[in-house]
């Protein structure tokens, strides 16, 4: 799974992006680049989203930029299209994943239960996205999935911060986490771009 190639190449930090403003979209990758963060995931909950992402696919080829909050086919093709190298989405979804087989794209579906896991494993895949991680039981709920879900690693995203991301990173069965505090609205708004690198180089 390409996943796996490039966590070997990049820090394990996926931020997690809410852009109003494209033309933040460069600068962005740029900050968060500089502090060894590669991977973009550009939610598709604003318009921006989708921009940001055919920006940087188009002028930072090397920036492993994707699309989040990603809840149909129809999303998933625009994404894809736009230039999207992988997409997010909250929950499991099927139709999701045949699209994703279809358009050979990689993609982290969501999973909060068991039963979610096993849908996952059953369709193939080694590594998802444990959402909402601090509500869905968080590091303990990790740990105990360890035991009946020995080849399947976990995303945890939804509650993780700069406090307890080096928790979460320390549990066998994560291979990456994913976060809003790199990218926080405020520092955003602000276009602090300065410290958003600071952030990216401290994880």
């Amino acid at each position: 799974m390409l996943f796996n190639q490039w966590l070997a190449h990049t820090k394990p930090i996926m931020p997690v992006i809410v852009l109003d403003d494209v033309k933040q979209a460069l600068p962005l990758a740029d900050a968060l680049a500089e502090g060894g963060v590669h991977f973009l995931e550009f939610t598709l909950r604003t318009d921006a989203g989708l921009q940001a992402i055919e920006e940087i696919a188009r002028q930072r080829s090397s920036a492993l930029v994707g699309a989040g909050s990603v809840l149909d086919v129809g999303m998933m093709k625009a994404a894809f299209d736009a230039g999207a190298k992988f997409c997010v989405s909250p929950g499991f979804s099927v139709a999701l994943c045949e699209m994703a087989q279809h358009l050979k794209m990689p993609y982290l579906p969501g999973v909060a239960t068991a039963s979610d896991v096993m849908l996952a494993h059953e369709m193939g895949f080694d590594l998802v996205k444990f959402f909402p991680a601090g509500l869905a039981g968080g590091v303990p709920m990790l740990k105990a999935y360890a035991g009946p879900f020995p080849q399947m690693r976990f995303c945890p995203t939804g509650g993780i911060s700069e406090q307890n991301a080096r928790e979460y990173l320390s549990l066998p069965n994560v291979a990456m986490i994913g976060g809003s505090w790199l990218c926080a609205p405020e520092l955003l708004r602000s276009g602090d771009f300065k410290r958003i690198s600071q952030l990216a180089s401290a994880c």
